[in-house]
């Protein structure tokens, strides 16, 4: 009897959404990763969100302990990583029931019938198999015994069940590999990379993912396939990115382009850590990296070595930030450069450590004593967290000054193709350190003065410790102008605190013009974001343009100080909507500054926003005017 072949239909589809879902343990943040490595290779536009819990283990099998991965990627630019899914595979009763409020309505979901047992429902709350109920007819359902497949496929390698069952999520990848035409190769050669001390996993997770294409080009429940054409993109080589790596990459590529070593002083803290993990691996270009017994070592360490002619740089959350308080306060008063990386995360205090957020905008400006002004940076996109990152380096090296850098959650964990820069087409930072004597002092002998300013930027000299003749005194009391004497004058400390204030206030007159994206020309309402709301808004500003209105948008990088133009654009728009992922911070900020009517839009619901939402308050604003 002959073998049937199978008639298999492939569509094209223009873009999906595909949502991973298990048990932490199951692998789906690596089952994510990979299938979007595969996208990239493909040439799809992408944009991911990973979501995880806090807990390392949650309870198995329990809602608070499910893991999911959310992908969209397309063959048009994306902005976003999706509204609502078009695919969920549920590897358990609690994936399903956590992520139903992801999918859009007739969403396919596959799920793991394995995994339905009556103890798992239990545990998700459910009182009936809802794969069975009824309840589920508003979906597209495709049980598969996904646990049985794999433990099948690798009976031959004599692996307990327990470990073969670890690889279910390599089948589910193989599987969605096929659905969507995506090329494996990389997948099989991180495998291979992954666990070459551990040659039977690796063999293992091979070949259960290998049994997963194979099944879907088999089987007759998958009768149809889908391929995504590659998304039109500049010529370049591009690599898929995080927000994280990004950053890493800036601080290595600053210090390269500024030909000074870089000192990373850092405590371990979700969502930050991983910057850490990276620069430790880079110490071939003269980066050292120091894991500290808490948060204020970590940014003193780092001052320390910006005090002695590096590039210092600390990473944290906004917990961090709150203990690193002071002695970004001294950095100010040492007017030394010093970067501040804050990857922002739900709170308050530990709060939503896995979550996203933006609300320690002025916590970073305002939450130190005294009148200390910081110059705030902040990155729009996992990709931008690269150019945002030199921009940071740029403005601590030129006004020896500290300088917030501000990511998020969303973009530290979120990727997207990224095209590589060619190094010469980066900036020049390069410094010049104080060499020699650059005043007299009263019996006329040449003498150094550490407070003689540049009297375009208002940067006071770097002098390297150990320079015969540049001994001068530091700490936090305050300086006299000039000298850099201990100084309780009044006349003197009012001047000092000014011309700080002023030396941050002209770093916007060496700002480029603020880009406003407004194609008519005729818009009466400007939305006016910062941070990782720049897709979300994009998106949304491109559905009501596509539905027949007219809006203008504008994201800001600088938020310490705004850009010179910025009043002015603000004054050209009948309504300025601020979205925000905190209770309108940006907003007060603006209305202070500008007595704009600047309208808040806010969630904080530790998720990005949903481009649907902010489209209906964005004509909602319109129809209002």
């Amino acid at each position: 009897m002959s073998k049937q072949v199978l008639a298999k239909q492939v569509l094209a589809v223009p873009g999906v959404v595909i949502r991973f879902a298990g048990d932490s343990g199951d692998g789906i943040q690596l089952t994510g990763d990979r299938f979007t490595a595969q996208t990239a290779t493909f040439g799809n536009d992408l944009a991911t969100l990973p979501d995880f819990p806090a807990e390392i283990r949650a309870p198995q099998g329990t809602l608070p302990g499910v893991s999911a991965f959310q992908l969209h990627f397309a063959d048009h630019s994306v902005a976003t990583p999706g509204d609502s899914a078009d695919v969920l595979i549920a590897m358990n009763p609690a994936a399903l029931k956590a992520n139903l409020e992801h999918l859009r309505p007739a969403a396919q979901i596959i799920a793991d019938s394995d995994q339905f047992t009556k103890r798992n429902l239990t545990k998700a709350g459910y009182a009936a198999n809802p794969l069975e109920d009824g309840s589920l007819e508003a979906y597209t359902v495709q049980p598969v015994p996904l646990t049985t497949l794999t433990v099948g496929a690798l009976k031959d390698f004599g692996l307990s069940r327990k470990d073969a069952e670890r690889s279910k999520n390599m089948f589910a990848l193989g599987l969605l590999s096929w659905m969507y035409q995506r090329p494996t190769e990389n997948t099989i050669a991180h495998l291979t990379t992954k666990f070459a001390k551990k040659p039977a996993i690796m063999r293992a997770n091979i070949a259960a993912f290998h049994a997963g294409w194979n099944f879907g080009e088999t089987t007759e429940a998958f009768a149809v396939s889908y391929v995504v054409a590659p998304a039109p993109a500049p010529a370049g080589t591009y690599r898929n990115i995080t927000g994280n790596l990004a950053l890493a990459y800036g601080l290595v590529a600053g210090a390269e382009r500024a030909g000074l070593p870089l000192f990373l002083g850092s405590y371990p803290i979700t969502p930050a850590s991983d910057i850490l993990h990276e620069l430790s691996r880079h110490k071939n270009f003269g980066v050292t990296t120091f894991q500290a017994e808490d948060e204020i070592a970590a940014v003193s360490a780092a001052l320390g070595a910006s005090f002695g002619g590096s590039i210092g740089v600390t990473t944290t959350s906004g917990p961090g930030i709150a203990l690193k308080a002071e002695a970004v306060g001294l950095a100010v008063t040492l007017e030394l450069p010093l970067i501040v990386v804050n990857i922002q995360r739900g709170g308050p205090s530990t709060g939503l450590p896995t979550k996203t957020e933006q609300a320690d905008l002025l916590q970073v400006l305002h939450g130190r004593n005294g009148e200390s002004p910081v110059p705030v940076v902040s990155a729009s996109s996992p990709g931008d967290c690269f150019d945002a990152t030199l921009e940071a380096v740029r403005i601590a090296l030129k006004y020896r000054t500290p300088v917030v850098l501000l990511s998020d959650g969303y973009l530290a964990n979120g990727s997207e193709p990224w095209r590589v820069p060619q190094s010469a087409a980066l900036p020049d930072l390069r410094v010049e350190f104080a060499s020699g004597p650059n005043g007299v002092a009263a019996d006329g002998t040449p003498r150094f003065l550490p407070y003689l300013r540049d009297p375009q930027t208002l940067a006071r000299p770097w002098a390297v410790p150990g320079t015969p003749g540049l001994e001068h005194r530091i700490g936090g009391l305050e300086k006299a102008d000039g000298t850099g004497d201990i100084s309780y004058d009044a006349d003197n400390h009012e001047f000092m605190v000014r011309v700080r204030q002023a030396k941050v206030d002209g770093i916007a007159n060496d700002l480029p013009p603020t880009v406003v994206d407004d194609p008519t020309g005729d818009a009466r309402v400007l939305v006016l974001g910062w941070g990782s709301t720049a897709g979300p808004i994009a998106a949304a500003c491109a559905e009501v343009r596509a539905a027949g209105g007219s809006v203008a948008r504008v994201h800001l990088r600088h938020l310490n100080p705004f850009p010179n133009d910025l009043g002015e654009i603000l004054a050209a728009y009948d309504r300025v909507l601020v979205p925000e992922m905190n209770l309108g911070q940006l907003a007060l900020l603006i209305r202070g500054r500008y007595l704009v009517d600047a309208i808040s839009h806010t969630q904080v619901r530790g998720t990005p926003f949903k481009s649907s939402d902010l489209r209906n308050a964005i004509e909602k604003v319109i129809s209002d005017v």
